[in-house]
């Protein structure tokens, strides 16, 4: 069961960016976000979707597994820490190694930085700065019985599925409770309209 985190809402997210602005306060990387604001269908939407470290257990962090300085901590409650900068030598492998494309290497310090859940605030049970601030709620931190007792009939998921591999997250995604078991911008879309796709039986 799912603890107390970060459950990214995509239907509920207006673009305003204050999430993006309330994390450039964070005293671990002050004036720089580490959250992306994407417009996944930019010209023709308005639709936006928060991106932050889904802090991956799957069963290690992929960032994580490949950096070769170690740089990359996991803490003893599956945060995933930006890299430590005492020991980051700003090679990109965890840029690389993401799914989701979320740590950015800094090149003039040549050191990498990505969303550590606030973990300042997050260890003394306060909220990650951005989900204090969002006003429709399309971050939202607490428990997944939290989250349902205030949306009922949704539903969360913590599998993404990237080709033939899928990775668990420690950082949910709100489905609607009748999803045919997709997920935006992570699990493959299986049917549309009942009628399998590209790549689930049907020829591209």
């Amino acid at each position: 069961m799912l603890g107390r985190t970060i459950f990214i809402d995509p239907g509920r997210c207006i673009g305003c960016q204050a999430c993006v602005s309330a994390c450039r306060e964070c005293d671990s990387h002050r004036g720089k976000s580490m959250i992306h604001l994407d417009y996944p269908d930019e010209g023709r939407s308005v639709a936006s979707l928060p991106s932050v470290c889904m802090h991956c257990e799957d069963p290690v962090a992929p960032c994580a597994e490949v950096c070769p300085a170690d740089a990359i901590l996991i803490t003893a409650d599956g945060v995933v820490q930006q890299a430590d900068p005492t020991r980051c030598i700003g090679c990109a492998n965890c840029v690389n190694a993401c799914p989701f494309g979320i740590p950015k290497i800094d090149l003039e310090a040549k050191l990498q930085m990505k969303c550590n859940l606030c973990y300042d605030r997050t260890a003394y049970g306060l909220a990650p700065m951005c989900a204090t601030v969002c006003p429709s709620g399309a971050l939202f931190y607490g428990t997944l019985e939290e989250l349902q007792a205030e949306r009922p009939g949704v539903d969360v998921s913590t599998m993404f599925a990237f080709g033939d591999v899928t990775v668990s997250t420690g950082v949910a995604m709100v489905v609607p409770a009748e999803r045919p078991g997709s997920v935006p911008g992570g699990l493959p879309i299986v049917e549309v309209n009942g009628q399998p796709t590209p790549g689930n039986g049907v020829p591209a």
